[in-house]
């Protein structure tokens, strides 16, 4: 009956940063009062739920299906469209795609017991757990036949492309599978191969930040600290003779809010190829600039950009 389990009947508590504390603050929740927890992913019948989509790709296809990709979070997807495969599609290889910064199933499976990870990487949010399902690990063990790690930047560069060239919206979980295929070009030349796309849950909010990080991953942009002497015309000299004609300044702040001038300048750089980015150095260096390149120094990058 409409009405009944919606609105005022429903409050919706947000806890934590990612999903594993959400998940420790549910069961919690349920012991001191008394609650039924369902579990979004180890539970058998779950896992029996996600098989379904199996069902309905084997439905759709007239043809034999030799790869399917599937993203990977705490499992029950992998696991029921694995069992459902196999059973009806034993030839089809199953290969589960996870995020380099949340490789759960992969630790997992390399070490052949459920892992749980330290620190991840939050960005795929639908993927991003520490620990994988006892259920959906014991079924991926038997199903599984690989496991690809994707950057988080990658994946960020496939949510674009699939928006500029295909008109389709994907949350980065959704995305796993597509990014995954360049690694996997010359197994799947000539084969048939379906992809899960699992979700199109994408905040517009996250597009600079999509944007950001497919520029970052692709060699594109690049941001520096440079300390421009201390006399007028510096940075009028920097953009004549060591900017190219394609260059692009996108960031330009002080490192120092007072005294900017015995302090360095934050300032990002967008080529236009990603080769362009060795001229610019090249260029950097020929007329002196005193700079550090902050793309490979994850800790300082993280604190100023």
């Amino acid at each position: 009956m409409p009405g009944l389990f919606g609105k005022e009947k429903v409050e919706v508590v947000l806890t934590g940063d990612t999903y594993d504390d959400a998940y420790e603050a549910a069961r919690k929740d349920c012991e001191e009062n008394g609650k039924v927890f369902i579990h979004p992913f180890d539970d058998p019948e779950v896992i029996a739920g996600q098989g379904t989509v199996g069902l309905e790709i084997l439905a759709d296809s007239q043809k034999k299906i030799d790869y399917l990709f599937v993203p990977v979070g705490g499992g029950g997807l992998v696991a029921g469209l694995g069992s459902y495969f196999k059973q009806l599609s034993p030839q089809t290889k199953i290969i589960g795609v996870e995020p380099l910064g949340a490789p759960a199933m992969y630790e997992s499976l390399k070490q052949n017991k459920v892992v749980q990870l330290g620190d991840i990487d939050k960005f795929v949010d639908g993927a991003a757990v520490r620990r994988v399902g006892d259920h959906t690990f014991d079924i991926a063990r038997a199903v599984v036949d690989d496991m690809i790690l994707v950057p988080e930047g990658k994946v960020c560069s496939t949510i674009l492309q699939l928006y500029n060239e295909e008109a389709i919206v994907v949350e980065p979980a959704g995305a796993l599978s597509i990014a995954a295929l360049d690694q996997y070009r010359e197994q799947i030349r000539g084969k048939r191969v379906v992809c899960v796309v699992s979700g199109g849950n994408n905040d517009i909010t996250r597009m600079e930040e999509i944007k950001e990080r497919s520029l970052l991953f692709e060699g594109l942009k690049h941001y520096f600290l440079i300390r421009f002497p201390q006399r007028a015309g510096a940075l009028r000299d920097f953009l004549v003779n060591v900017l190219g004609p394609k260059d692009d300044i996108t960031h330009f702040e002080y490192a120092k809010k007072n005294n900017r001038e015995n302090g360095p300048a934050l300032v990002g750089i967008e080529v236009e190829k990603r080769e362009d980015y060795e001229r610019l150095v090249a260029r950097m260096e020929a007329f002196r600039v005193d700079f550090e390149s902050l793309n490979d120094k994850p800790m300082l990058f993280n604190m100023l950009v």
